[in-house]
């Protein structure tokens, strides 16, 4: 059994009430009772506090959310947040005043980042009030799930493997 500390953490962040803003928790949804053993998933609003406390003793973190940096509406990405700062334009409207950029930068700046931690931002369309997803990021979200869950399937074989 995988302890707490060593354990792989998939943190969904968003709002089902704000459109596309749900596309984090949306994965998650989908990745749940899928994963093996050891791997936990969470979903958050994005509020920095509560992400801190999220992913705190976690050896490997995974975070999905919406970003808006005026790509086309699906594009989505993975970005190694130890190796690479966040760009800024990736969270221009956060609903929060400290949200996920700035509680990744803050733990930057404490020495507090987990070991490993990856975001996948998927581009939004529309952030307006109502629930459901726009199509497009429907079928981008489908491919992050999917994408999510090779690679945790994958490492949990390297890992049984060593």
């Amino acid at each position: 059994m995988t302890s707490i500390s060593s354990a792989l953490r998939i943190i969904g962040i968003g709002n089902d009430f704000r459109g596309d803003d749900g596309v984090g928790v949306f994965v998650a949804r989908q990745l749940r009772g899928q994963l093996p053993p050891g791997v936990s998933v969470l979903e958050e609003t994005g509020e920095g506090g509560a992400l801190l406390e999220a992913w705190k003793g976690a050896a490997s973190v995974i975070l999905i959310d919406a970003v808006r940096s005026g790509a086309d509406p699906g594009t989505f990405y993975r970005l190694d947040v130890l190796a690479e700062r966040l760009p800024s334009e990736f969270f221009p409207q956060s609903s929060h005043a400290f949200g996920v950029a700035e509680a990744v930068e803050l733990a930057r700046a404490l020495n507090q980042l987990p070991p490993r931690l990856v975001l996948y931002g998927i581009e939004g369309d529309s952030f307006a009030a109502g629930v459901g997803l726009s199509p497009t990021v429907a079928q981008s979200a489908a491919k992050v799930a999917a994408e999510l869950l090779a690679e945790v399937r994958c490492g949990t074989q390297e890992r049984a493997h060593s």
